[in-house]
């Protein structure tokens, strides 16, 4: 019998909300899958980019939408595309087969043709079925997937794209904590099996994303060993679940085997199985960290490289980690670890050693240009107590990242004055070190002395102005520019006023 702490662990991370082919084939024992979101104040531009995927053996990536020049950089790279088309354009393309139509002309057609990228799958809506959206998205999601296959099939593209949605592992279950035991969500168990009905039907794929983190972020109560890859020659967890024959040592194999499972009580166990999303965050909270992060994904990597996957489907799936890169400017709903998932800090830098196939690690990308070496910091003669500090603060960290500073965090342990300055070059940066981007009240003051200190790492940008080729375009890096005018030009106007 599992213990009951086993059973709450599953059930928790079965339940647990996310916050970006069963493989029959074999693949490449150093082939990794990514997650490239593009949510950031300073993108590190697309070629730099897909040279980092590839230097890093990655021949498959994830998009969250059509984002021109990530895709214009994957044209003619080797590396496989799945594209997402966003929950907020579910409703327009269910309801009009032109829409789909027009969407995959603008988003698929174009880019294969015009621009050689090689995407094989359209990821309809993310996570749609998540019980935190209350339904909504429920009954425009099949009639979406219908209409982008009918789009694809009409575009003569229908051999070479297939369809997949992305779901939360809160769409299946298991009341007794057993794998074996899964079965889909009562509410939507009628809509899961016409879904996949539909995708197995017509070439697609079932895509899942989990995240053994979280369960740990819900229930501080979550046996924390259980999250992770048990390493080679290690006792199981105490909280393995005993399933049968089968005993499950770690969370990922237990939940993924949930859901394989409850395809097979539905007669849908022919389905492939792509893992869409999982990795593990480095700040933002007391697990998140690169210590807890290099043993989850090394632990990953070692699994996807040597193909081994669960019980009940013995070869390792695709696995898209998650995820590439931070992004500074991403929702931190449902907390702040959200803004750093990367295995790569912002600028392609590694933030910890993984090691692929023969023990190489992962390197760094190349090639990236920095704004100019200057820090914006509290001035010496000020006092971090003085009463304009709150609210320059808050409305620094209003147009930057501060998540960092979270207790916990990288950046937690700061003292006064040093969190005070944290927050005004997080600002400075941000702005790209436009002048007047730091003069809080004259309370700032530029430094050339990097202030970073333990944990804490004080950033210098990625100066995208430099980067011609994939970077913004000059009409866009004008009105970007003049975006954060705007901003000192209000908020400044805004700190003076408060002071008064």
């Amino acid at each position: 019998m599992a213990s009951c702490a086993a059973l709450r662990a599953l059930a928790v991370l079965l339940w647990v909300a996310a916050a970006y082919p069963v493989v029959f084939r074999a693949r490449p024992v150093q082939a990794l899958a990514a997650n490239w979101g593009t949510r950031a104040l300073h993108p590190l531009p697309g070629d730099i980019t897909v040279r980092l995927l590839r230097d890093n053996g990655f021949d498959k990536v994830k998009l969250f939408e059509a984002d021109p020049p990530a895709l214009r950089a994957l044209g003619h790279s080797g590396i496989q595309v799945m594209l997402g088309l966003p929950n907020e354009l579910l409703g327009p393309v269910a309801a009009s087969v032109n829409a789909a139509e027009q969407w995959v002309l603008q988003n698929v057609s174009t880019y294969v043709s015009k621009y050689g990228v090689d995407i094989r799958y359209v990821a309809v809506g993310n996570e749609p079925f998540l019980k935190s959206y209350k339904g909504k998205f429920e009954a425009a999601t099949l009639p979406a997937v219908q209409n982008v296959q009918a789009a694809l099939v009409k575009a003569g593209l229908a051999r070479q794209v297939h369809i997949t949605v992305p779901l939360n592992a809160d769409v299946y279950e298991s009341l007794d904590g057993k794998p074996s035991s899964g079965d889909f969500r009562p509410d939507i168990a009628g809509l899961m099996v016409s879904l996949v009905r539909f995708l197995l039907d017509n070439g697609g794929v079932l895509t899942i994303n989990i995240y053994p983190f979280l369960s740990l972020y819900a229930d501080a109560n979550f046996p924390m060993d259980y999250a992770f890859f048990p390493s080679p020659g290690a006792p199981p967890s105490q909280a393995s679940v005993q399933d049968g024959n089968v005993l499950y040592t770690n969370v990922f194999d237990a939940n993924y085997d949930t859901l394989i499972a409850a395809l097979e009580k539905h007669g849908l166990g022919a389905i492939p199985v792509v893992v869409g999303e999982i990795g593990w965050p480095t700040d933002g909270d007391k697990n998140a960290n690169a210590v807890n992060a290099q043993r989850f994904n090394q632990g990953l990597f070692d699994r996807i490289i040597a193909g081994k996957g669960t019980p009940r489907r013995p070869q390792m799936p695709d696995v898209y980690v998650f995820a590439l890169l931070d992004e500074d400017n991403k929702s931190v709903d449902p907390g702040n670890f959200e803004r750093h998932w990367g295995v790569f800090n912002y600028d392609g830098s590694p933030k910890y050693r993984l090691n692929l196939a023969s023990g190489r690690p992962i390197v760094p990308a190349r090639g990236v240009r920095y704004l100019s070496k200057q820090w914006c910091v509290l001035r010496p003669d000020a006092s971090p107590s003085d009463p304009a500090i709150a609210g320059a603060v808050g409305y620094a960290c209003e147009y930057s990242d501060c998540t960092s500073l979270g207790t916990g965090s990288s950046c937690g342990n700061l003292d006064a004055r040093a969190n005070v300055s944290y927050a005004f070059n997080q600002f400075f940066q941000a702005a790209n070190q436009q002048k007047g981007a730091c003069n809080f009240n004259n309370l700032s003051t530029i430094v050339t002395t990097d202030p970073s200190q333990g944990t804490c790492r004080f950033e210098i940008m990625i100066d995208t102005g430099r980067h011609e080729l994939t970077g913004k375009s000059a009409a866009g890096r004008v009105a970007a520019s003049s975006s954060w005018s705007a901003v000192l030009a209000l908020g400044l106007a805004g700190l003076v006023a408060t002071a008064w």
